[in-house]
C-alpha cells in the first residue's frame, strides 16, 4: 500500500507575533488620543502632528514585518527602534519645559514598548536588554537626566517585561525543537516497527525455512541453509536496531520546527468483515469459530489484526510442529473484537519470549504485540509447558477507527 509523508509545523511564538501586531496598532491609536486630548496645551503641535503622521504610516506599512520572525529583520528592528527613540527625543521640542517637568507623556508613549518587544521575540532576552537600555537612555535624555517617578516606573517595566518575554521565547524555542525531535523519533520508530513486522512475516520466515530444510536435505543444500541462517541473523540484528533519522528543522524561522512522519493513506472503503479475512486460515489443522453475523472493523485495523493472527499461526507451525492443531475463536463484544489463537503444542518455557526478543526474534514483540499496540489494543500470551499456548488479541472498535484517523491528520 502506498504511503505518504506528512509534514507538521509547530511555532509556539507565532501567537506572540500576532499579538505584537495588534499591540502596535492599539498603542499608536492611544498615543494619538493622548495628543488630541491635550493638543491645546502642546507648545509646538505641528512637531507632534508631523511625528504622528510618520508614526501612523510606519506602523500600518510595517504590519507585515511583524507577522513572523523571518520578516522581522535586523534592519527593520533598527529603524523601528529609531522611530521610537526619535519620538521620545522630539518630545522636548514639541512640549514646553513646564509640561515635561509636570510629567507629560512622550510623543510615542507606550508604543515604544512594541519596538522593544519586537527585539525580545526576535532575538531573546539579550536583544531585549539592548533595546530597552537604549529606550531608557532616551527617556533620561528627554527628562534632562532628572526623570519623574512615572518615567522610572515605565522604564523599569519595559526593561523587565521585555527581558522576561525574551527569555520565555528562548525557552519556548528550545522546547519546540525538543518536541519536534521527539515526535520525529516516535514516527521513525513506528515506521521501523512496521517494516520489522513486514520483514518478519515474509523474508525472515523464508530464510528460517531455507535454513531448516537445508539442514535436513544435506549436501550443497546444507551450505545454502547455513548461509540463509547467517543472513537471517544479520537481518534480525538490523531490524531490531534500526536507524532514526536526524531531526529536520525548518530553515525558515517563521514556520517553526518541522516534523516529518510517514502515514498510511486514507481508506476509501467502509468497514471490513473480519471473518472474510480470517477465513483463508481455516484448514485441516486450523479450526475457525466465528459469530454468525459480520464482524465489522476499519480496513486498517482488520488488516493488522489478521496479520497478527497469521503471525501467531506461523509461530505455531515453527515451534509446535507441522502436526500441531490450532483453533481460532472470534468474539464480537460490544466495545471490542477479541480473537483467540490456541494450539496444542508443547507450550513456551517461562522467560523464553523475553529471551527471544533479546536475540532479535521479534515475532511476538512486533508482529503480534506491536500491531495491536498501534491499534490501541492488547495482545496477551498465555502458555503452560506441555499444555499449549493461547494468544488473546483485543482491538477496541471505536479506538481503532478514531486512532487511525487521528494519526493521519
Amino acid at each position: 500500500m502506498a504511503r505518504r509523508e506528512r509534514v507538521m509545523r509547530m511555532s509556539v511564538e507565532q501567537p506572540l507575533w500576532r499579538a505584537l501586531a495588534g499591540y502596535r496598532v492599539l498603542t499608536m491609536v492611544y498615543a494619538i488620543g493622548l495628543f488630541v486630548s491635550a493638543h491645546d496645551q502642546v507648545a509646538r503641535p505641528w512637531v507632534a502632528l508631523g511625528y504622528y503622521d510618520v508614526l501612523v504610516v510606519w506602523t500600518l506599512a510595517t504590519l507585515p514585518r511583524v507577522a513572523n520572525a523571518a520578516s522581522c529583520t535586523r534592519p527593520f528592528l533598527a529603524v523601528d527602534l529609531s522611530v521610537a527613540v526619535v519620538g521620545i527625543l522630539l518630545t522636548r521640542v514639541a512640549e514646553s519645559p513646564e509640561r515635561i517637568d509636570a510629567g507629560a507623556p512622550t510623543l510615542p508613549s507606550i508604543w515604544t514598548a512594541g519596538a522593544v518587544l519586537a527585539f525580545a521575540i526576535k532575538g531573546g532576552w539579550r536583544w531585549a536588554a539592548f533595546a530597552s537600555t537604549l529606550v531608557a537612555v532616551a527617556n533620561l535624555a528627554e527628562r534632562s537626566g532628572v526623570p519623574t517617578r512615572d518615567t522610572v516606573h515605565m522604564v523599569l517595566l519595559v526593561w523587565i517585561a521585555s527581558i522576561a518575554i525574551g527569555y520565555v521565547v528562548e525557552v519556548a524555542r528550545a522546547s519546540e525543537r525538543t518536541l519536534a525531535r521527539a515526535l520525529e523519533i516516535e514516527a521513525a520508530t513506528r515506521e521501523r516497527e512496521r517494516l520489522a513486522r513486514d520483514i518478519h512475516d515474509s523474508v525472515l520466515q523464508v530464510l528460517a525455512m531455507v535454513q531448516r530444510r537445508g539442514a535436513v536435505i544435506g549436501g550443497e543444500a546444507a551450505e545454502l541453509g547455513r548461509m540463509a541462517g547467517e543472513q537471517e541473523v544479520a537481518l534480525r540484528t538490523l531490524v531490531s536496531g534500526g536507524l532514526v533519522p536526524v531531526s529536520r528543522v525548518s530553515e525558515d524561522a517563521a514556520e517553526g520546527a518541522l516534523v516529518r512522519a510517514v502515514e498510511e493513506p486514507d481508506d476509501d472503503g467502509g468497514p471490513v468483515d473480519l471473518r472474510s479475512l480470517l477465513a483463508p486460515y481455516a484448514g485441516a489443522r486450523v479450526s475457525l469459530a466465528e459469530p454468525g453475523a459480520p464482524v465489522p472493523l476499519p480496513p486498517a485495523a482488520a488488516r493488522e489484526l489478521t496479520a497478527a493472527v497469521g503471525a501467531a499461526l506461523d509461530n505455531v507451525r515453527a515451534h509446535a510442529g507441522a502436526e500441531a492443531r490450532a483453533w481460532i475463536l472470534v468474539e464480537d463484544e460490544p466495545g471490542e473484537v477479541v480473537v483467540t489463537v490456541r494450539d496444542d503444542g508443547p507450550g513456551i518455557p517461562e522467560g523464553r519470549l523475553a529471551e527471544a526478543e533479546g536475540e532479535g526474534r521479534l515475532g511476538v514483540a512486533l508482529s503480534i504485540r506491536g500491531r495491536l499496540r498501534d491499534l490501541g489494543g492488547t495482545a496477551e500470551v498465555i502458555s503452560v509447558p506441555g499444555q499449549g499456548t493461547e494468544v488473546e488479541l483485543k482491538v477496541p472498535k471505536a479506538g481503532s477507527a478514531s486512532r487511525g484517523k487521528a494519526e493521519q491528520r
